[in-house]
């Protein structure tokens, strides 16, 4: 195949065309005039649209150089990964600078293929030694029988290493006895030995994530249903992770000007039924209002890591909110100065968390974002990283001090 193809000519020789639009159509909101073989995305001469250059291109209007068909037309968006001709310090760290409380992991070890689940915990535990964290908190969204055996796996294998939340009661949220119910199984979870509650999940759908309930029936936040619960978590002195929302892309066409690549396309929920982001975001205020003596940790920066100056007033608002920052390294790392300040203004409510498995890689990438001072690194997204070369005093609160204080370590 010639590379000097365009684009259309190597989907046509190669049947993607009818692939792509039978695939795309799966996608919330996207329509035939969208996706399929005549999309105005393949017709388009986007290079000549003003608004389309203004976004990849800001105030320079364009590249700078003719624009033309050649021999890069046949490469996919989910496929590029250009290599940097950046020569820049590369800082390896292998181990944190202080003992660490990860407090936003997983069920991991059961996810390993080709290992026993005791097997990998055993890794895991010999990864967290190398890498410096000290204690990992599993947030197992666990209940019942399934609750019982995360104890059973992690707290008299490791007791010392790991600390576990509980979920929330979640069946037959329509019934009278509910509220009755969810309490009752969170004081038997506590009795088990469960610190914290979590994560706690509304990305539209309400905390069970049922789509097939109409919208009146679905349990937010801020539900009344949901109201002695929150309160035996502040009478028993346990935190809430909750995850509202996902990030801001999700909510936007998975068209041209969709932020981030398709690798992340799985949350794509735009044109859905379910609550958008802007509405979502509010449930969060309301229920710090309504349970002022209920710890929450946010989780993801509260998926408003795009928007520090919006978090930073919430947190002025709301002394019983928490961040945690995990998994929202792609935030932090591309706008280093303001995330710096960010974390240094508000130390002292800002958890560390990793959400991103057991591979000692990945915690290493997280202290070589967070304590060097390298720039243009590669990471998760397709932007690059610039490393928040954060002082000791903001670190120690970040890795562990915050969590000591706020988590129940009785």
């Amino acid at each position: 195949m010639e590379m000097k193809k365009n684009r259309r000519g190597f989907l046509k020789e190669a049947g993607l065309l009818g692939l792509g639009a039978a695939g795309m159509g799966s996608l919330p909101g996207c329509t035939t005039e969208e996706t399929g073989t005549e999309s105005a995305a393949v017709e388009k001469a986007w290079t000549s649209d003003p608004e389309w250059l203004k976004v990849k291109y800001g105030e320079w209007s364009g590249p700078g150089v003719p624009v033309g068909p050649g021999p890069m037309d046949h490469v996919l968006v989910k496929d590029y990964a250009p290599r940097s001709s950046v020569i820049a310090p590369q800082t390896f760290i292998p181990k944190a600078k202080f003992p660490v409380i990860d407090v936003h992991l997983h069920h991991y070890p059961a996810q390993e293929k080709g290992k026993r689940p005791k097997e990998a915990l055993e890794e895991w535990v010999k990864t967290m030694d190398e890498v410096g964290i000290e204690k990992s908190v599993i947030l197992t969204v666990a209940t019942g029988s399934q609750f019982d055996m995360m104890v059973d796996f992690y707290l008299n294998s490791y007791p010392d290493r790991f600390q576990l939340f509980c979920g929330v009661e979640r069946n037959d949220i329509d019934k009278p006895d509910f509220p009755e119910r969810a309490v009752k199984e969170l004081e038997r979870c506590y009795s088990l030995g469960a610190r914290g509650v979590g994560e706690v999940t509304d990305k539209g759908y309400g905390i069970t994530g049922d789509p097939r309930l109409a919208p009146n029936e679905r349990m937010h936040f801020d539900d009344v249903r949901l109201d002695p619960f929150w309160s035996k978590c502040a009478e028993l002195n346990i935190p809430v992770n909750l995850h509202l929302a996902d990030h801001p892309s999700s909510w936007q066409p998975p068209d041209v000007f969709q932020e981030r690549t398709p690798i992340f396309q799985q949350f794509n929920q735009y044109g859905s039924d379910g609550v958008p982001y802007d509405e979502l975001l509010n449930y969060l205020p309301k229920l710090l209002t309504k349970q002022p003596e209920t710890t929450f940790i946010a989780c993801h920066l509260a998926n408003l890591g795009n928007d520090l100056q919006r978090l930073g007033e919430t947190l002025d608002t709301h002394p019983n909110l928490y961040l945690d920052i995990s998994a929202r390294d792609y935030e932090v790392g591309r706008q280093p100065r303001a995330a710096a300040k960010f974390l240094s203004q508000y130390s002292g409510r800002v958890l560390f968390g990793t959400d991103m498995g057991m591979d000692k890689g990945m915690y290493q990438g997280w202290w070589r974002l967070l304590e060097s001072a390298d720039e243009h690194m590669p990471g998760r997204s397709w932007w690059r990283y610039y490393g928040l070369e954060l002082p000791d005093d903001v670190l120690l609160k970040l890795y562990r001090e915050n969590a000591l204080k706020v988590l129940n370590w009785t």
